[in-house]
């Protein structure tokens, strides 16, 4: 019987094959007390299995290879740094010893108190890093009952009702893998799975799987960054797909839409397979577009950059043809060390790796945007702010550890040295702000003077993501060369909606009509003063809007790397003279997607 499951598009494109599907991740834990004469080893054997792990990570990272996604890499390195947490290690140690828990019950505990605090956290792409945490915990705890990777193992591929053969004798599948590979060699195949781990899309990667289903997961989170950098279709966040597909059924993923249909009709299939075909031979198009000049019909030239999170994802922003980068979000240099954070000379390492592999293109880097639900350490109780979204975010919380503020400024100063560099600064609302942030700014230059040692010139920028300062986007040009949109952010103050929330998800809406004529006044102004303006939002990357940004005045686009082409297409088709006017009828409009849609 056909039928379709629904979820979340975050890697365009068709896949069609037949399903690989994987057992849930989750391990069943034992829980006991254990004797006090039983901790010393306890402590231990958490010790040996976290260890083991973390060989075996290193061992991946050395096997990675050359053409794989440097996100991979990346991710890696994440969870490397999560397993060597001190605060994860003490934690463990201190529900053994002080509760006499059993060395998993101890791990579990810990992961479900951090859980809850990544729950917490108002920002959907650190949200989703909890899934990493999660991931550490299962390997060490598969480790500790001598299991093997779900990935690596994955159940019998006979469908429910056919032969159980495989069931005889001992029990033992430890040949099942192969031969379920063996078997299914002439066929495409398709993953279904609760979650995937970064060292589990690795092993992917050799296996040549069409595509990915998974039934957790969001727009941010590791899967759907790996499916986009190897631009394989996707769709996470499918919450009965590990349920309701069966090993070996004919499966068909519509990255496009979000959408998975599962033993397609004849008609079905063969409908799916012309728009495969079709897909296939647009993506040679769009590669060919990789050097093209990323100029309008009328001849406006279009810059189109890179969003990036890893010092490692500067590489893949100039294999996608990015012309610059226009957002490095800085967070991950700090996030998951336990108030141990990064020093100058590491961030000073890691801006310069990211202005290296730009090859002399221009590099955005913003500074730290953490706060109040996402904090550096966690020495503030849960429930001691009252409204995470509107605390203590962003620049606010650099301006009050200006220390630690002036830190990354000089590290980034001095890598300024090394190629084009252009600050970014968000979350800003008012002049008070502005003025401390180019105070501390002047500060950490003295400071690096009274040192001896050279600094770039870099230009200075103001994210425009709270409507207070879209409103008010004239002041902000006085102060600075630059301005970026924050489309998301914009979005979700706008409307006072929480885009993470499924109750008022739905009325998260890019085409309200005030958030686009706020995005409109800011284009407008920026224009008006000769200041470059771009927008870093999912705004950017979104192929509906790409015409209606370019008739408001827009020039400077930032997207993840693998939207890239397929924007350039769009802006290499459009007119912008012809599009203005239309562009304002929009605006004008109550109705503005309606109107887009005709």
């Amino acid at each position: 019987m056909t039928f379709a499951i629904h979820g979340l598009a975050v890697s365009r494109g068709i896949a069609i094959g037949r399903a690989v599907v994987v057992a849930s991740s989750r391990m069943e834990v034992v829980h006991y007390f254990i004797r006090p004469d039983q901790v010393e080893a306890e402590i231990q054997r958490a010790r040996t299995a976290r260890n083991a792990v973390i060989d075996e990570l290193r061992r991946l990272q050395e096997e990675v290879p050359k053409d794989a996604p440097g996100e991979l890499d990346a991710l890696l390195e994440v969870h490397l740094m999560l397993l060597q947490d001190q605060a994860l290690g003490e934690a463990i140690r201190n529900w053994i010893s002080d509760r006499l828990y059993n060395a998993e019950w101890a791990l579990t505990t810990q992961l479900e108190i951090i859980s809850r605090q990544f729950d917490e956290m108002d920002d959907e792409y650190l949200r989703e890093r909890k899934a990493d945490l999660e991931q550490v915990v299962e390997r060490i705890l598969r480790h500790m009952k001598g299991a093997p990777s779900p990935v690596s193992a994955p159940a019998s591929h006979g469908r429910a009702g056919k032969s159980d053969n495989s069931d005889s004798g001992n029990g033992s599948d430890s040949n099942e893998p192969q031969q379920q590979l063996d078997g299914m060699s002439d066929s495409p195949l398709v993953l279904v799975a609760q979650d995937l781990s970064p060292a589990d899309m690795l092993q992917f990667k050799s296996k040549v799987f069409a595509g990915f289903i998974t039934a957790v997961g969001g727009k941010t989170s590791h899967t759907a960054i790996v499916a986009r950098s190897m631009d394989i279709p996707a769709v996470v966040g499918a919450r009965a797909a590990s349920q309701l597909i069966r090993q070996d059924d004919w499966v068909i993923i519509d990255g496009n839409e979000g959408v998975v249909i599962v033993d397609p009709t004849p008609i079905i299939l063969e409908e799916y397979s012309f728009r495969q075909r079709q897909s296939e031979l647009e993506r040679e198009r769009l590669a060919r577009l990789r050097f093209t000049p990323s100029l309008t019909m009328d001849g406006q030239r279009v810059e189109l950059l890179a969003n990036i999170e890893q010092p490692s994802d500067g590489a893949a922003a100039v294999r996608a043809g990015a012309v610059g980068v226009g957002l490095f979000r800085t967070e991950f240099l700090f996030m998951g060390r336990s108030g141990n954070l990064p020093g100058e000379e590491e961030q000073y390492r890691a801006y310069c790796e990211v202005i290296s592999s730009m090859q002399g293109m221009p590099v955005t880097i913003r500074t730290l945007d953490v706060g109040a639900d996402k904090p550096l350490d966690k020495a503030q109780p849960k429930d001691y702010y009252l409204n995470p979204a509107l605390g203590l975010r962003a620049i606010r919380w650099s301006l009050a550890d200006p220390v630690m503020f002036r830190t990354q400024l000089r590290a980034i100063l001095r890598a300024a040295v090394h190629g084009p560099v252009k600050l970014l600064f968000p979350m800003l609302a008012h002049r008070s702000e502005i003025e401390q942030t180019l105070a501390q700014l002047r500060q950490a230059q003295a400071e690096l003077d009274t040192r001896g040692l050279a600094y770039g010139k870099v230009k200075l920028g103001a994210m425009i993501e709270i409507p207070a300062a879209a409103l008010t986007v004239r002041s902000f040009l006085k102060y600075f060369d630059f301005l970026s949109i924050g489309t998301n952010d914009l979005i979700q103050y706008t409307l006072a909606i929480d885009r993470a929330d499924e109750a008022v998800a739905h009325l998260y809406d890019p085409m309200h009509p005030a958030v686009l004529r706020l995005v409109a006044e800011v284009i407008a102004a920026a224009n008006a003063a000769g200041k470059e303006v771009c927008v870093c939002g999912e705004m950017a990357g979104d192929l509906s809007m790409t015409r209606l940004l370019l008739g408001l005045g827009l020039r400077s686009f930032s997207m993840h790397p693998a939207q890239i082409l397929a924007v350039k297409q769009e802006i290499l088709r459009a007119d912008s003279c012809k599009l203005t006017p239309w562009a304002n009828e929009v605006l004008d409009s109550d109705n503005p997607a309606q109107m887009m849609a005709h």
